[in-house]
């Protein structure tokens, strides 16, 4: 490997020689071998934790055993409503019992699983279902304040006929199940839906899980769309389930952890850093389908809570939250995060005052099955906060130029990686997927990084975030986490704008900390002081809040279109 490429899982200075283990060397942390498919994960978990707590929503709780029966019976009424394997089958709803059920049922059944984004409105949420010719969708009644019902109706009343289901202008979509007690006419109730696959024997559901083969695929995660049309990554069983085997081992997850996820469960963060890596590990899942800091304070200290990953400003809003000292949360030893900004005085409140033992940070995406790297434990808070981490086994990270060649460490350049993680491709779009994979199997994944010497990578940026001033690169990312050291700034965005001098400069949307009397012209002479004068921001705006999608991201669109 050249310049710029870091090798596989193996650390330098570090292997199974000196007591680092799997963790190290990347061996025998191959879920892939031992559970053959998502349905044998489902049925392994089930008989080995039968009595440990799997699922916590609300006045719900399943054993595993429990879980597992659900399971099996949204698999056989899978099987009733005519879905074979490779058909696929959305999910449009939030994080809940329910959601678990009928997802894994689904893909038990064979099924390719597409989770939709629940931010999403009736028309993005009919592409996505069009796009994917998904022939049965589980669908949320209302969440909130919006009847997902009938907003996807007013989305599809048109179409041609000839359509076997109830939306005209989806005629893929034969079946719309409604997770409620209730549902218009022509769509059909959970109860309902459940009920029509008593009459498959439980030989057939367990012919059909068995029938799975690791590489088919198991899911389509269509990408956030915060530019363009979303695509479908497409991702199998062995991919889902070597990843989140890698990410449960490097996290540290334990039988008997009890997880709150808060990342929603249309994103790979969710569902598979959360619902498989709790089905791996025998953890308890404790959905919450919105993120609220006062229910997320009650639910850690009600359910002893002792994982909680998430996005930066999920950790920051619980910190800062006057009612804290209020609410035990002292089961907490566990938190993965992930982000281009992650603050170092985060990770020194996290570990100083909650006394959180484990502290990391990764990297991902979609297109990667969600994970690329990943700090280690024990890596000091500079390295956390700084990084993304090192590549994780079976990996390979390269930083390249515009050309593709390899850069040396310390240069910036676009993150390509190569692994067993890389997706198949997107669904049906070759074109897409020939610009996105290279011919030998590098992901281009459009975001700008710098690996240092020990191959900890950092993400610096968006490679379409970027802008030029006077003709030196900024990129937003690294401005914002010098804006983010200011002890007045709470959260921070930079986008580029036009400039008639420079070609364009940079503008920061700020949120101040309680109390704050900062001015935009005390936080430009602070960053005079702070940065070079090219990335200093020549126009401040301070808001309430950032515009995010629900994975967190920033949506900078929104901010460049102000």
């Amino acid at each position: 490997m050249g310049e710029g490429v870091r090798e596989t899982g193996r650390e330098p200075g570090r292997g199974a020689a000196n007591g680092t283990g799997p963790e190290a060397t990347g061996e025998d942390v191959r879920g892939d071998l031992r559970w053959g498919s998502i349905a044998g994960l489902v049925r392994a978990a089930a008989a080995r934790h039968a009595d440990r707590e799997a699922v916590v929503d609300g006045r719900t709780r399943l054993t595993y055993a429990q879980l597992g029966e659900r399971v099996e019976r949204a698999a056989a009424a899978t099987l009733a409503a005519g879905i074979e394997p490779g058909d696929r089958v959305a999910v449009w709803a939030p994080n809940t019992a329910d959601w678990i059920v009928s997802a894994l049922g689904a893909v038990s059944a064979g099924a390719v699983l597409v989770p939709l984004n629940t931010r999403f409105k009736g028309t993005e949420a009919a592409y996505v279902l069009q796009r994917s010719r998904a022939r049965l969708l589980f669908v949320t009644g209302t969440f909130l304040g919006t009847s997902y019902v009938a907003s996807l109706r007013r989305a599809a009343a048109q179409g041609p006929a000839g359509g076997r289901g109830p939306l005209p202008g989806l005629p893929h979509l034969e079946q719309v199940v409604v997770l409620a007690d209730d549902a218009p006419e022509d769509f059909r109730t959970w109860k309902d839906f459940l009920a029509g696959g008593d009459t498959v024997p439980a030989a057939a559901v367990r012919r059909r899980a068995e029938s799975i083969g690791p590489e088919a695929p198991s899911d389509i995660i269509f990408t956030s769309g915060t530019t363009g049309s979303p695509k479908g990554a497409v991702i199998t069983h062995a991919q889902s389930l070597r990843c989140y085997e890698v990410w449960s081992e490097l996290a540290g997850l334990r039988e008997g952890d009890r997880y709150l996820i808060v990342n929603p469960f249309f994103h790979t963060f969710g569902y598979k850093a959360g619902i498989l890596a709790c089905l791996m590990r025998g953890a308890t899942m404790v959905p919450q389908p919105v993120f609220n800091v006062d229910t997320a304070l009650a639910n850690i200290a009600a359910e002893r809570i002792s994982v909680l990953p998430g996005p930066p400003t999920l950790h920051q809003s619980l910190l800062d939250h006057p009612q804290r000292a209020h609410h035990d949360l002292s089961t907490l030893r566990l938190v993965v995060t992930g982000a281009a900004v992650v603050p170092l005085r985060l990770v020194e409140r996290l570990r100083g005052e909650l006394r959180i033992g484990t502290v990391l940070t990764a990297y991902g995406l979609s297109e990667a099955g969600g994970i690329v790297s990943m700090c280690r434990r024990g890596d000091p808070a500079e390295v956390i906060a700084a990084t993304s981490g090192r590549a994780v086994p079976g990996t390979e990270i390269r930083i390249a130029d515009g050309d593709g060649r390899p850069l040396p460490a310390g240069a910036a350049g676009e993150v390509w990686v190569r692994g067993h993680h890389v997706m198949q491709g997107y669904f049906e779009d070759p074109e897409e997927t020939a610009r996105t994979v290279t011919p030998d199997g590098w992901l281009r994944t459009g975001d700008v990084g710098v690996l240092d010497g020990g191959g900890n990578l950092r993400i610096t940026d968006r490679i379409k975030d970027m802008f030029i001033v006077g003709g030196f690169n900024a990129y937003p990312a690294e401005i914002e986490q010098l804006l983010g050291l200011h002890p007045d700034i709470a959260d921070v965005a930079v986008v580029g704008i036009p400039d008639p001098r420079l070609g364009e400069v940079g503008k920061a949307y700020a949120v101040r900390r309680p109390g704050s009397t900062l001015t935009a012209d005390d936080l430009i002479a602070w960053s005079r002081r702070e940065m070079a004068n090219y990335k200093v921001p020549r126009a401040v705006e301070f808001v309430t809040e950032l515009p995010r999608n629900a994975s967190g991201k920033v949506l900078k669109r929104e901010l460049r279109a102000r």
